[in-house]
């Protein structure tokens, strides 16, 4: 698996979808070479093709109407998914290329106009072919999901897309629901024949993989996703109708987008830029101003995702999901980055910005926030930039520590990891918390430049450090590698596991 997390690490989660569409599309046109697929190869590059030139022009156009910041990748990959769910067809019929141009119109058109708050409430491409649908009697077959040569490729691709992004609880729920629902609606039937005929014949896989775990329209804590997966799963069996309209894949998704609207924070904001320091070597803390009258609401320890708009955008694409390091109480929106040389041409423009120099954040979420029991004893291990969400935390500790007759102190130990102690950030925060709160803070340096043999975080340390550490909640946050190896090592000291949280978000590397 080294191989694989690997190559997941180096890769944004867009671009792996990206990447995983034309390869679907370009395995389809080579077995429809063959014969192995009733499509012409002609047909499937023509839809692929027209429909992204359409969904990059209409995203452009509706970007500049909307005073926007434009996402090219992802009107590529909603493109690439209409190209995967709508029969390839010719540019010699004119009701084709029609529903072709509606299908892109109306999906991107749904991210600037169905949307409420900057914040779209539906899945690009299932609204678009539930619309037309209805509005023109054209709607998608999914031939992806019905075509067994292309049935191990799906199954594949999608288990890297949803290893990535660490929704396996969300991508199984969906298809244990939609079993469930299958064999409810078919009585008659053997069971096992009904789950058969699911797998073989519907896009159970890809839809799974790509369209429910899609980041934009799924609710942000975990509870939330799993009833989000349930409803769009139990809905999902084309024998559910309501009335006279029978369910669809598009449709199930889509009531399931409305009920993950109904509960997920809502919008997005452009953020401008008030300062940016060094917070440790390599590391920036940049400031923001959240827009006039519309403060950001969010817990200690949650996630956004942040788009910036710059040109000549590199394969990692503008968006990035980065920890807030800010606490609620704070009137600035802070964004701590590590930067290396060289960087990403997002980091590198992030870098390059200027006080004045505005970003766009929205999709608030994470789970990795503190347990409402104040009693509750808490151990923080951080390596690196994984600091930033006990950033949060703590300034939070601290600012809100008088509050209710100091019910809201808390007991809580940091271990905090680093390469040398250049590049330790947030000790002023720390210290402040140790006097205020009593918070204590081990800090562990592994090559100190002095040449003197470093320290790592041991369940040694941890034991000597921490000697009550059974009974506290664990918070690990830092590399994927850092925080797996970390949870097996308490696990193996005798934490619970349900007393061990790890900080992760789609699109981690």
């Amino acid at each position: 698996m080294n191989f694989i997390d690997n190559f997941l690490n180096r890769i944004t989660m867009y671009r792996l979808v990206l990447y995983y569409l034309i390869a679907l599309l370009g395995l389809a046109a080579v077995f429809g070479a063959f014969g192995i697929l009733p499509y012409h190869p002609a047909d499937i590059a023509f839809t692929a093709l027209f429909l992204v030139l359409v969904a990059w022009t209409a995203n452009g156009l509706l970007a500049v109407a909307f005073k926007a910041h434009p996402n090219v990748e992802s009107a590529y990959i909603t493109a690439l998914i209409l190209a995967l769910i709508i029969d390839p067809g010719s540019y010699t019929s004119a009701s084709f290329v029609m529903f072709l141009i509606a299908a892109g119109v109306l999906a991107m058109a749904s991210k600037y106009i169905l949307s409420l708050g900057k914040k779209h409430l539906f899945n690009p491409a299932a609204i678009a072919v539930v619309i037309t649908a209805l509005v023109m009697g054209q709607s998608a077959s999914w031939w992806i999901g019905g075509n067994l040569p292309l049935m191990a490729f799906v199954i594949a691709g999608g288990f890297l897309i949803v290893r990535k992004i660490q929704r396996f609880d969300l991508a199984l729920i969906f298809l244990a629901a939609a079993f469930v629902s299958d064999i409810l609606t078919h009585p008659t039937v053997d069971p096992f024949t009904t789950i058969q005929k699911a797998v073989l014949h519907t896009p159970l896989f890809f839809f799974a993989a790509v369209m429910i775990t899609e980041p934009l329209t799924t609710p942000p804590t975990r509870m939330w996703r799993i009833e989000y997966a349930a409803l769009v799963g139990l809905i999902f069996s084309p024998a559910v109708h309501f009335g006279p309209l029978y369910s669809t894949p598009e449709l199930a998704l889509v009531i399931g987008n409305l009920f993950s609207y109904a509960v997920s924070p809502k919008g997005k904001q452009v953020l401008m830029l008030v300062k940016k320091e060094e917070a440790g070597a390599g590391i920036y803390d940049l400031s923001f101003a959240p827009e006039a009258g519309k403060p950001l609401s969010f817990l200690p320890g949650q996630y956004l995702e942040w788009t910036l708009a710059h040109p000549k955008a590199d394969s990692r694409g503008n968006r990035r999901y980065f920890t807030i390091a800010s606490s609620p109480t704070e009137k600035e929106v802070i964004l701590g980055a590590k930067f290396y040389r060289p960087s990403s041409s997002f980091k590198s423009a992030m870098l390059d910005m200027v006080p004045g120099d505005t970003i766009v954040a929205g999709q608030l979420a994470g789970d990795f926030t503190m347990p409402r029991n104040h009693r509750q004893k808490l151990a923080f291990i951080a390596g690196g930039i994984g600091i930033t969400p006990f950033r949060s935390m703590v300034k939070y500790l601290t600012d809100t520590a008088a509050v209710n007759g100091g019910k809201n102190r808390r007991d809580v130990v940091l271990l905090y990891s680093n390469r040398t102690a250049a590049e330790i950030a947030y000790r002023d925060v720390f210290d402040d918390a140790a006097k205020k709160i009593g918070m204590k803070t081990v800090y562990a340096v592994t090559q100190p430049e002095d040449g003197s043999a470093g320290t790592r975080i041991t369940p040694e340390l941890i034991r000597r450090e921490i000697p009550d550490y059974r009974e506290r909640m664990f918070y690990i946050s830092g590399t994927h590698a850092m925080t797996t190896s970390f949870q097996r090592t308490l696990a193996e000291m005798g934490v619970p596991r349900t007393h061990i949280k790890i900080d992760f978000f789609p699109g981690f590397a």
